[in-house]
């Protein structure tokens, strides 16, 4: 329903033509659901020079106004809004049709509210002077410029006041895209708008007297943009690459295809359509895909059986899409994109040696590749549908023989890994077989091909001697006598169907203490055996010795010999340190603690023993005391005078017999005064008692004499 009341409000009172709609504002209950083509309202617009090409606009694309005025929808529509805004056009007029949807709720008390306005043709409910109804203007507009696309009425009038304007696109950035006639409220604009990039502006009106005093408002004044397709279709997520597996069933999707269009979303400008321009290449079939023209899916639409990649002419299709808006009509305006397929590879082929047998001649004693096992397979050689998997499944007992796939060629690398003794077996057989990385799917299986014999031939070479056991080890004591007997080595040639002979040599011997006899390998010594010695390590000297055999060429053996050396007591302790310092007033007169050390091992070592030479002269001049089983510390009796003292000590160790070194300690008296120590008096005098004595005992006796 509508309210005719609001006519009254809307039209002038004179019985002149106005051009425009006869009724602009208009109140109608919501229902349910608008019905399509089923008339709402019907409105009426007359230009007052027979309406020529009048066109009318709808805020809501879900709405037309049929060119008799008559208001429907396009389809069933629940959801509209509070408002629709109709615009219509002709060659000599345009005007703009307000349509309020009320809830039910609001119907009542609806008339009585719009009977109060006094003119206003506004919203009801809001009592105002001014009707600033929202101004549609369609994007793209063609000069001249300024052109009039609406007006601002005030109901109390015009004299003595003026309009004014604001907001963005008056005198905020963009500034100056609309002005409005200071004197009628007239609104124009200044130059072509472009809705992708505002698509709507909010401005306010107020009514000011001359002196700028505002009398009435600020309102909002909606200026909406209308969309023209002036947008092409935009495939912006590229590059577009879909895999689909080859065999798959018909209607498998691959991938979807989305477009955008920077037209108004709830228009046919930016309804898009996909369709397949070209397929390349175009076998087996010219239409191996389809794509859904809404949804942008790719689905393929042959049968499975040819979709096989091995029988493609390439695995790889390319798809030219094209996008098209207005729906797919002819007049839209279209994109392109190329799509990408690939057909992926499933494991549906089996891979086979190129032949039965292989042949394969190896060396005794050599490790490493000796043979390239080839295979084929048709599936795609980046997957592992292609890449091959080798087995040995029998003749390697002894675990001699490894089989490893080569990446690059797919090949079987049949290598020995332990080396073959022609003497134990000259011939070997295995058998090989090959599989993929990737399972093969359910109906395939392998098949006699996927197997395969190798047959090995081992030949003979001549084999250096083998030492036995190897290293050899062997106890001796240190210090046995020159010509003593080690031990007699033993080595034997692995070529028992070549009767050999067998002589030795020594090929190291760091400390040249042995030799070796040639023919039956007794090792003997040519000097002292040191444990000492710094060719000795941790007690084991370690020589080398050669088995040489009597072939063309020869072959040869080395064997290692590790001698354990046993200690005895052939090395005298010695003492440190070997001198001391100490003021000639001092207090503590400990004078300092002396260290033993034997290079013989225990129990040629520690404890030892500790000793003063025998001190002549009427007093006792110091004294030694143990302190443990390697120190011992010697302590002065009374001060001394600066002087150099030398004190013979002897160490004795615990060796049996036993070994006594004797080492003078040098002791330095020195005068001390603030905590400086002078010691060159005593370096000048170097006083020895012990030459002292001798020198007194020479004297005495010559007196004598």
């Amino acid at each position: 329903f509508f309210f005719p009341q609001v006519l009254l409000l809307a039209c002038a009172e004179d019985l002149e033509c106005v051009p425009g709609f006869q009724q602009k504002v208009f109140y109608i209950e919501k229902p349910f659901e608008f019905r399509e083509d089923r008339l709402i309202l019907n409105l009426k617009f007359d230009d007052c020079q027979g309406n020529n090409k009048l066109n009318f606009e709808v805020s809501n694309p879900d709405f037309r106004v049929e060119l008799d005025g008559n208001l429907v929808a396009l389809k069933n529509v629940s959801e509209v809004g509070r408002a629709l805004f109709v615009h219509a056009r002709s060659e000599h007029a345009e005007d703009m049709a307000e349509i309020f949807i009320l809830e039910a709720n609001e119907k009542r008390g609806a008339l009585k509210e719009i009977l109060k306005l006094e003119g206003n043709l506004g919203i009801p409910r809001q009592k105002r002077a001014i009707l600033a109804t929202p101004i549609l203007i369609p994007e793209n507009q063609r000069p001249p410029f300024p052109r009039l696309v609406g007006k601002v009425i005030r109901s109390e009038g015009t004299e003595g006041v003026k309009f004014r304007l604001s907001g963005k696109g008056v005198d905020q950035d963009p500034k100056g895209i609309f002005r409005i006639n200071e004197m009628n409220g007239d609104v124009s604009v200044t130059r072509t708008l472009d809705r992708e990039a505002i698509a709507n502006y909010e401005l306010e009106v107020e009514v000011v007297d001359m002196n700028g005093k505002t009398l009435d408002g600020p309102v909002r004044l909606d200026v909406l943009v209308i969309d023209q397709n002036d947008n092409r279709p935009m495939f912006k997520e590229g590059p577009y690459v879909g895999h689909v597996m080859e065999g798959s069933a018909t209607g498998t999707t691959v991938m979807r295809m989305v477009a955008f269009d920077a037209d108004d979303a709830s228009t046919d400008n930016a309804l898009l359509r996909y369709n397949i321009l070209r397929q390349t290449p175009t076998k087996p079939s010219p239409n191996m895909f389809y794509i859904d023209p809404e949804k942008g899916d790719i689905v393929t639409v042959v049968s499975p059986a040819l979709l096989d990649r091995e029988t493609m002419e390439s695995p790889k299709y390319e798809l030219v899409i094209e996008a098209k808006d207005m729906g797919g009509m002819d007049v839209g305006l279209t994109g392109t994109a190329t799509a990408t397929i690939l057909i992926d590879d499933k494991n549906d082929h089996a891979p086979e040696f190129t032949k039965k047998e292989f042949q394969a001649t190896v060396k005794e004693g050599v490790t490493g590749v000796i043979v390239n096992l080839t295979v084929g397979d048709r599936d795609d050689p980046a997957t592992g549908a292609w890449r091959a998997v080798y087995s040995i499944i029998n003749g390697n007992p002894g675990q001699s023989f490894e089989i490893h796939t080569n990446p690059q060629t797919n090949e079987g690398m049949l290598s020995v890994v332990k080396p073959l003794d022609y003497e134990i077996s000259a011939f070997h057989t295995l058998l090989i077989k090959v599989e993929n990385e990737d399972p093969l799917i359910p109906d395939i299986t392998y098949g006699p091909s996927s197997t395969a014999t190798v047959q090995i031939t081992v030949e003979d070479v001549n084999e250096g001697p083998v030492f036995h056991p190897n290293p050899m080890a062997v106890t001796k004591q240190e210090n046995i006598p020159v010509g003593s007997v080690v031990l007699t080595v033993n080595a034997t040639d692995p070529d028992t169907l070549q009767h050999q002979t067998i002589r030795y040599s020594v090929y190291k011997d760091p400390a040249g203490w042995l030799e070796i006899n040639p023919t039956n390998g007794t090792v003997g010594t040519t000097a002292v055996l040191d444990r000492e010695s710094p060719f000795v390590h941790n007690n084991v000297y370690t020589a080398l010795f050669l088995a040489i055999d009597s072939g063309n060429p020869p072959a040869t053996g080395t064997g290692t010999l590790h001698i354990t050396l046993e200690d005895v007591n052939d090395n005298v302790p010695s003492l440190y340190p070997t001198l001391a310092k100490v003021c000639d007033d001092a207090k503590d007169l400990r004078v300092v603690v002396l260290g033993a050390s034997d290079k013989d091992l225990h129990p040629n070592t520690d404890p030892f023993k500790f000793e003063l030479s025998k001190q002549s002269g009427p007093e006792k001049l110091w004294r030694i005391n143990r302190l443990n089983n390697t120190h011992a510390q010697v302590i002065l009796l009374q001060n001394l005078k600066k002087a150099n003292y030398n004190i013979p000590i002897s160490v004795t160790d615990s060796g049996k017999p036993p070994l006594t070194n004797t080492t003078e300690l040098r002791l330095q008296v020195c005068t001390c005064k603030k905590s400086k120590m002078d010691c060159s008096a005593s370096d000048a005098l170097h006083i020895s008692l012990t030459l002292i004595l001798l020198s007194l005992l020479s004297l005495l006796c010559k007196s004598f004499a």
